[in-house]
């Protein structure tokens, strides 16, 4: 996944690499989400027969080559000309889920046409011109979307700094120093050239008085609404009769609002660490709420995902789904419809080793007694964590006075 990493960033304009590969703030939530799933160790087996392993899973009752889908992505047609479409194709030709954001440069009829009807997941947000959120629902069911995806954690878009730098925007302003960057990037442009889809595929075209960048800036600026409510949720519940899955799920009472609001499945997500900086890694995030809400809702987590050891982690800390955006992002950038396929089959086959090492033969037959700590002992997140609390408030107590530690 490094090599088309390094190759994305080799092939494509840098506020668009940048726009994919940053977090917010000082991308401390961006870093974590990753650097948090390398703490966790794998707990080998010998002596099990493992000829007959499979990676098949299922996803919201839908059966899938691997517990993987692909995770809504903003502009992903500024990676590679048409990506959204090559996108889709990648993944219903691997059988993994493919979601399309709201924020596309390819629109929901472009990928509909592209995938000849077959179905796909659509990512839409709570926009103040409800009207327009009512369009796009409405869209989604008339190009056969299996499954509608609500992101809520973006009622204010976080602030990252690369793209303030970068002036990002599609199609992108042509300063001097975006022009020569992206001169240096002639695959890139010259696909681009080749198709007429550089803007926000899903709005221009569909709201009266938008058609230039400026005017779309502003647009797109104004709508995210922070007045989303749960109420909103359930509104779009009324809506979508179909498979609903709720997203940017980083809280246990959340949880349970979502399951009462009528969801599906949650996701597990800080948004790839692209909102609030600070907040805790996806999969430090995952085991509570999967524990204390997995027996009523399909829960799946995304943010930080770059192997498949990160989908067997994830798994066994309670996910039943897992997301990729990145992983794919660098698949797309550095090779199109190809190299999506390419990080596909990275993750599948690390999946697929990690499983046999293990001793397992079935995704959904994974649990925590695979995990070990980086002490090489049991990992148990929750149960560590309020053993360290206890410790912690003992050792305050002992100080103080004899009433105190009794109390």
């Amino acid at each position: 996944m490094e090599d088309l990493r390094v190759l994305a960033k080799r092939r494509v304009p840098r506020m668009f690499y940048e726009y994919a590969d940053s977090g917010s703030w000082t991308e401390g939530t961006y870093r974590s989400n990753q650097e948090d799933f390398e703490k966790i160790k794998l707990r080998q087996r010998v002596g099990v027969s493992i000829e007959s392993r499979s990676t098949a899973a299922t996803m919201l009752g839908r059966g899938v080559a691997l517990p993987v889908a692909i995770a809504p992505t903003g502009l992903t047609g500024m990676q590679h000309a048409d990506g959204e479409m090559l996108a889709a194709r990648a993944a219903r030709d691997f059988g993994v889920p493919f979601t399309l954001s709201t924020m596309s440069i390819c629109s929901i009829e472009d990928v509909a046409q592209a995938l000849n009807g077959d179905p796909f997941w659509f990512q839409v947000y709570v926009m103040r011109d409800r009207r327009f959120v009512e369009r796009l629902i409405a869209r989604a069911k008339a190009a056969n979307v299996g499954a509608l995806v609500l992101t809520l954690d973006l009622p204010v878009s976080g602030q990252r700094h690369k793209d303030l730098k970068n002036g990002l925007s599609a199609p992108p302003k042509l300063t001097l120093s975006n022009f020569a960057n992206i001169l240096g990037k002639p695959r890139w442009w010259w696909n681009m050239l080749r198709t007429r889809r550089r803007t926000l595929g899903n709005i221009v075209g569909h709201i009266e008085g938008i058609g230039s960048t400026t005017l779309l800036s502003e647009w797109c600026a104004q709508q995210f609404d922070p007045t989303l409510s749960w109420e909103d949720v359930r509104w779009i519940r009324r809506l979508w009769h179909g498979k609903l899955i709720v997203k940017g799920i980083q809280d246990v009472q959340d949880a349970h609002h979502a399951i009462a609001a009528g969801a599906d499945a949650i996701v597990v997500s800080n948004h790839g660490g692209r909102q609030l900086d600070g907040a805790i890694s996806s999969i430090r995030a995952l085991p509570l709420i999967a524990e204390q809400v997995g027996t009523q809702i399909e829960v799946h987590m995304d943010g930080g995902i770059r192997s498949g050891q990160d989908v067997l982690k994830a798994l066994a800390l309670g996910a039943k789904g897992t997301y990729i955006g990145r992983s794919m992002l660098y698949g797309l950038g550095a090779l199109g419809q190809r190299g999506v396929t390419r990080a596909l089959e990275i993750i599948q086959k690390e999946l697929d080793l990690t499983m046999a090492f293990c001793g397992y033969l079935r995704p959904g037959d994974v649990d925590r007694s695979i995990l070990l700590d980086e002490f090489g002992l049991p990992y148990l997140p929750q149960q560590s964590a309020r053993l360290l609390a206890s410790r912690f408030v003992a050792a305050q107590t002992s100080q103080t006075s004899p009433e105190l530690r009794v109390g």
